[in-house]
C-alpha cells in the first residue's frame, strides 16, 4: 500500500464528517459568508467588490461540492440550492 493510499484511508472519516456538518450546516455558513462578504465590501468602501463577489461565490460552490449537493440534492433554503418546500403527500 502507498504512502498517498494509507493518507486516504486514513483521512476518509474526516472527510465524511466535515460533508455531514456542512450538508447539516449549510445555511449558516451560507449567511456567515455573506455577512463577512457584506462587512468586507464595507470596510474596502466598495472598492473590491467584484473580487468579494467572486471570493464568496467559490466559496459557497466549494461548499456545495464538500457537502455532496452538486449532485443534484437540496442544499439550504434561499441560495437556490437549498431544500425547498416539502411537497404534499400523495393522497
Amino acid at each position: 500500500m502507498g504512502l498517498l493510499h494509507s493518507l486516504k484511508a486514513k483521512l476518509a472519516p474526516a472527510k465524511d464528517k466535515v460533508s455531514d456538518l456542512a450538508h447539516q450546516h449549510g445555511g449558516k455558513i451560507d449567511h456567515g459568508l455573506d455577512k463577512a462578504a457584506r462587512l468586507v465590501d464595507e470596510k474596502t468602501k466598495g472598492k473590491y467588490s467584484a473580487k468579494i463577489e467572486s471570493g464568496t461565490g467559490k466559496a459557497k460552490h466549494a461548499l456545495d461540492r464538500i457537502s455532496h449537493r452538486d449532485d443534484g440534492t437540496p442544499g439550504p433554503a434561499g441560495t437556490g440550492t437549498g431544500p425547498g418546500p416539502t411537497p404534499p403527500p400523495n393522497v
